[in-house]
């Protein structure tokens, strides 16, 4: 079947799979905070000394709305918010703290948001150093932050290099001028060089460039010229990944422009296939969905040595077990439970210095989501799993395989007795081979959409 017909026949909305179950099938109704803290404590029993914990921490400010941005955040030009967000922020993680009964040793931290380099130098330091007043920082520590390069200065670079910071991404998203207007993020080639090469200069052994295909009144030739800039700069890793139009979930954030203005499915796919044909040419390595790496980068020997892992971060280099989500919004997540806080600041602030943990919804696994959790894991991340134990079996497993005969029938797949491996012409349809191991959501599809389209 030709690759025209393969995105007509399996472009349909679907999960990006950062968590299984996805957040539309939480089971919020039995879900309590008090079930939270005692699985996220079993967690940091099983594994604090052994691995170690993660830190996702959301700053959600931001200067200027970015219309294709799908992520919380709070549009304000007033820096005084810094202060008293960074104290609440603080506070939460001592309510954490508090739970444990032993300091945690921190192996992951991201900053994401949001912009974070919206908070200047100085108080991203009293941050980081208030976390690390109650935890200790592994010996495999790799910190990140999510950097604007309109505002992310040397001051920054300098000042989290030296607190240990080592990767750090730019969304660069496009270079075109009418994509840019047209999304809201005016950011010169020059901005992006001058940030890349400073973070080199302070000692980042990772800097990454965001790049996104699908933008309104972007073409397959916005793509060549972008990826031709971005080679210019050979960042260590690339995301190159599909625009997320969800309006119906985002509002009138990602209402600055007509779904008309929109590249049809199949500009969309040349958009892809060609950039992934230029980065490949360039060196880059295609890992898990969506994400490339050099050969140097950290990315790509986590493929090699098999430790990749997924989350509500993305991609990273080796899993911890137990995540914690600090901030509005974040998500956290014990292996055996998520949690999401309060998307409010005003409310995520009260209920913090209120000594109240500031969740607002989860979800607890039941035996079968974790086991076909790792099924998901493994197709996401390593493009394969099996089950040739009884631990990795479930119930209906035998009908996730009638669900996969079209896929291998359309040779995206392989199927034998203990396994099922994508193969290099089904990549771009990860997804929906992991929407066919989705109980949840094969048991209860939705009515309306929920998803962004898988191509």
């Amino acid at each position: 079947m030709a690759a025209k017909e393969l995105i007509e026949k399996y472009n349909v909305p679907g999960p990006r799979y950062t968590s299984y179950p996805t957040v539309p099938y939480w089971d919020e109704q039995s879900f309590t905070s008090e079930k939270w803290k005692t699985s996220i404590i079993k967690s940091f029993k099983e594994s604090n000394t052994s691995e170690g914990i993660s830190l996702y921490i959301h700053l959600p400010f931001c200067e200027s709305l970015c219309t294709f941005c799908g992520c919380n955040k709070r549009i304000t030009k007033n820096h005084g918010v810094e202060d008293p967000y960074i104290k609440t922020v603080l506070r939460e993680w001592e309510m954490y703290c508090e739970l444990f009964d032993e300091r945690p040793v921190i192996k992951e931290i991201h900053l994401g948001g949001g912009t974070p380099t919206f908070f200047s130098a100085s108080n991203l330091k009293l941050l980081i150093d208030g976390i690390f007043e109650k935890a200790e920082a592994s010996t495999e520590a790799e910190m990140s932050f999510e950097g604007h390069p309109n505002n992310t200065k040397a001051e920054h670079l300098h000042t989290l290099a030296g607190l240990g910071f080592n990767r750090l991404s730019y969304g660069v998203q496009d270079y075109n001028p009418t994509v840019q207007k047209a999304i809201h993020r005016i950011q010169p080639f020059e901005n992006v060089k001058r940030a890349t090469l400073g973070a080199r200069e302070a000692g980042f052994s990772s800097v990454g460039h965001d790049i996104i295909f699908g933008l309104p009144f972007q073409t397959r030739e916005h793509i060549i010229h972008t990826i031709e800039r971005t080679k210019e700069l050979m960042p260590d890793r690339i995301a190159f990944y599909s625009y997320a139009h969800v309006p119906w979930i985002k509002g009138n954030g990602q209402r600055g422009f007509s779904e008309e203005d929109l590249p049809s499915a199949k500009e969309k796919r040349e958009q892809y296939e060609t950039g992934k044909k230029m980065l490949l040419e360039a060196g880059y390595v295609e890992i898990g969905m969506d994400h490339f790496a050099l050969k140097s980068d950290s990315l790509y020997k986590a493929v090699e040595d098999k430790t990749i892992h997924r989350n509500f971060m993305g991609y990273t280099n080796s899993k911890t077990q137990a995540m914690i989500g600090l901030g509005v919004s974040a998500i956290s997540d014990s292996w055996y439970g998520f949690a999401q806080n309060v998307k409010r600041v005003e409310e995520y602030q009260d209920l913090v210095n209120n000594n109240v943990l500031p969740v607002y919804r989860g979800h607890i696994l039941k035996e079968e989501d974790l086991v076909i959790r790792k099924h998901i894991l493994n197709l996401m991340c390593k493009l394969k799993t099996s089950w040739y134990t009884r631990q990795e079996f479930f119930e209906e497993l035998p009908d996730v395989l009638v669900r996969l005969k079209e896929m291998q029938k359309d040779g995206l797949i392989e199927i034998d007795t203990n396994y099922v491996k994508i193969t290099k012409k089904g990549r771009p349809f990860v997804r929906n081979v992991c929407m066919a191991f989705d109980r949840r959501l094969q048991r209860n599809k939705p009515q309306t959409q929920l998803f962004s389209m898988t191509v």
